[in-house]
């Protein structure tokens, strides 16, 4: 999202979800891979043609040369590959034919003299490990280094293993153009830079991986016990005030159609209201002011937490509502909201942006008023699966104090994937929505819930 788009909107989410955001969210819902330059979209393309999608995400390195390996290395690791890790016994094959200078370990290096011979051990062991996936090989030209041999080697032993990819870097010009003649005749992808290499296998893992995802994605939760028709209501009720911001009480009985559990809040126009409603609902209560154009109240001064009794609730409604004139004079406001003080519990996010494009953006992350400064959040487009509610959560730190840390007890995970199920229902049934934000939602112990402390929604 633009840095005018971000100012303009009016939630968290809102500033975070759009632009690229939407793009990826939609990409991988459709199983389609996204690539950062033209250049790599051919990598990858010429691998698709020739080359099996491999098992899984491990891959070999064989190579002349150490550097190489270890660039090579770096850059499958900076894309959520994984160096193979040998089995014993490829590992005692290798040292058994391979020089005592000649590294046994992945990236296996070969040495600066390795002739197609030596290429030939080291390529074989690694296709027949059941640890690999697919492979890598490096030739950089030395003085005794037999290009278009080892190709043929490359070639042969490619098509005796074919279930496994391979792909070739020959990096030297001049001197490597026969052997990269024969390897492409013969339908072996070769790059003449690692990073070109890397990006193509790391498009075949990544495909496997989609075609998984996608059979995950397809399975729809469906949640039955909702109220559309009381939501529809108070929206109803909000565009006949010609209003696009609901105000908190009206944002939570709409999530409260849906099952979503939220702190009891009700709208109090006088102090005498705020008094009646504190008693009602039970001290200690936080009043907060009740306009929709303040949208992040604490900004102001607009809330106040930890009221315990009469008189600290109408000292509490008199200073939000004077501090909400002071800093924004023009606002429109309706008194204040009576909220129930609630447990702490871990602060998350959930939100909603509707993306003109793609449509609803759904948002988790780590939650309260740091959220756009850690910007620890993840996107699925709406519906959500179950698969995807529950991804959303692990893809991000906040799941590391989620799951319990440093002794403390793991959080409710399950008690999020409903909130998160039910948003995504929420405003599939509801396109009106085009902002949501619950946050913070306190999430408790596993098998105690969560509960949704502030909403904020906006209409078209």
């Amino acid at each position: 999202v633009t840095e005018a788009g971000a100012k303009a909107a009016l939630s968290h989410t809102g500033a975070m979800a759009g632009g690229v955001t939407a793009l990826r969210a939609a990409l991988k819902k459709a199983g389609i891979i996204q690539v950062s330059a033209l250049s790599e979209l051919f990598d990858m393309a010429i691998a698709f043609n020739s080359q099996p999608i491999p098992m899984g995400n491990r891959v070999g390195i064989v190579t002349n040369a150490g550097g190489g390996g270890v660039i090579i290395s770096d850059l499958l690791m900076s894309r959520g590959l994984k160096l193979a890790e040998f089995s014993k016994h490829t590992i005692e094959y290798l040292r058994s034919n391979l020089p005592l200078a000649a590294s046994v370990y992945n990236p296996v290096d070969v040495l600066g003299d390795a002739k197609a011979d030596r290429y030939r051990v080291a390529i074989e062991a690694l296709l027949r490990d059941p640890n690999v996936d697919g492979l890598l090989v490096i030739l950089t030209p030395q003085v005794v280094t037999e290009p278009e041999e080892t190709a043929k080697v490359i070639v042969e032993l490619s098509r005796k293993y074919p279930s496994k990819p391979v792909l070739a870097v020959f990096i030297g010009g001049e001197r490597v153009e026969k052997a990269i003649k024969i390897l492409v005749e013969n339908n072996i992808p070769v790059y003449d830079m690692p990073e070109r290499a890397v990006a193509a296998i790391s498009g075949l893992v990544k495909y496997r991986e989609l075609r998984e995802y996608l059979l995950k994605v397809v399975e729809r939760v469906e949640v039955f016990d909702v109220d559309r028709e009381g939501a529809l209501e108070i929206i109803e009720k909000v565009k006949k005030q010609n209003r696009k911001v609901l105000l908190e009480h009206e944002a939570k009985e709409v999530v409260k159609c849906y099952g979503i559990p939220v702190a009891p809040t009700k709208l109090a126009t006088s102090e005498e209201e705020a008094v009646e409603i504190a008693r009602k609902i039970g001290y200690p209560v936080v009043v907060k002011i009740a306009s929709p154009d303040i949208i992040h109240k604490s900004d102001i001064g607009g809330v106040i937490v930890n009221l315990k009794s009469d008189e600290e609730v109408i000292e509490a409604f008199r200073t939000v509502v004077l501090n909400a004139r002071k800093y924004m004079p023009v606002a429109t406001i309706y008194g204040v909201t009576v909220q129930k003080m609630v447990p702490k519990g871990r602060e998350v996010i959930i939100g909603v942006s509707k993306d003109p494009v793609f449509g609803h953006i759904v948002m988790f992350g780590l939650g309260g008023i740091y959220t756009e400064v850690f910007k620890d959040v993840s996107f699925r487009l709406a519906p959500l699966s179950l698969h995807e509610a529950r991804e959303m959560i692990t893809e991000t730190k906040a799941y590391m104090l989620l799951r319990g840390f440093r002794g403390e007890p793991p959080a409710d995970i399950n008690a999020i994937i409903n909130v998160l199920l039910r948003t995504s229902k929420l405003v599939e049934d509801i396109p009106q929505i085009v902002e949501m934000d619950i946050n913070p939602l306190f999430v408790y112990e596993e098998g105690v819930g969560a509960i949704a402390l502030d909403v904020k929604i906006v209409i078209e």
